[in-house]
């Protein structure tokens, strides 16, 4: 049985486990960067016009350039997730966080005929689908990054996985609109050791929908 384990059932005292003695190696900084909107346009290209079904990986990688989702919130969607009306989604993401997250318009239709064309009429089950009516996994993401790497010289000296859509978008959000948007945006909570700093600068749904307003192009019906 693991130390932590042991240490949690109160068969070992905190004190007496040595794992608690070794030095936990420095993690490296992030080589991640928020892509200019060059290499963004490539990269959707790449996405939209190779591979086996790249109706289903453009509708991927818009979801991810769109909400700032994490794979797991992607791969968790199901039909019941979407509000048609508010152009909303539910994001359920690690730490087993829940946020409804704005997407334009467009993006929502997108959404909805995916569903409506590949899912099996239960709105419990996972949204995104192959074309045979299978759910995806994250195999999908090696998938269309593999196809990625393949075309675009910068990708693959990068190693641009779906991460870093994530990144490009956040950046923007912040830069445009302030770091308590962004927080929101991204989904972060309001706990950690810039808890009292975080407290002064949250953001709403309504001011998250607004910065998807502007990056979009399209009018949001929550956007104030």
């Amino acid at each position: 049985m693991p130390l932590q384990a042991l240490e949690n059932d109160g068969r070992l005292d905190q004190h007496r486990n040595p794992a608690r003695r070794v030095t936990k190696p420095r993690r490296n900084p992030s080589t991640r960067r928020a892509l200019p909107n060059g290499q963004l346009s490539e990269l959707n290209d790449v996405v939209a016009s190779t591979g086996n079904d790249p109706e289903l990986d453009a509708l991927l990688c818009r979801l991810h350039e769109e909400t700032a989702c994490r794979r797991g919130g992607a791969l968790a969607l199901r039909p019941r997730d979407l509000d048609r009306r508010q152009c909303t989604v539910l994001l359920r993401e690690k730490g087993e966080t829940e946020r409804w997250q704005p997407v334009s318009p467009t993006l929502m239709r997108h959404l909805i005929a995916h569903g409506e064309e590949r899912g099996n009429g239960d709105r419990k089950e996972q949204l995104l689908r192959y074309a045979n009516g299978n759910p995806i996994t994250k195999r999908r993401y090696d998938y269309i990054f593999r196809r990625v790497s393949a075309e675009l010289e910068w990708a693959r000296a990068l190693q641009v996985t779906a991460h870093w859509l994530r990144h490009t978008t956040l950046t923007w959000v912040e830069r445009n609109f302030g770091i308590g948007v962004a927080r929101a945006y991204a989904g972060h909570s309001d706990t950690g050791s810039d808890l009292t700093t975080t407290s002064y600068v949250k953001a709403d749904i309504t001011e998250v929908a607004a910065a998807l307003a502007a990056l979009t192009g399209e009018p949001h019906p929550l956007a104030a």
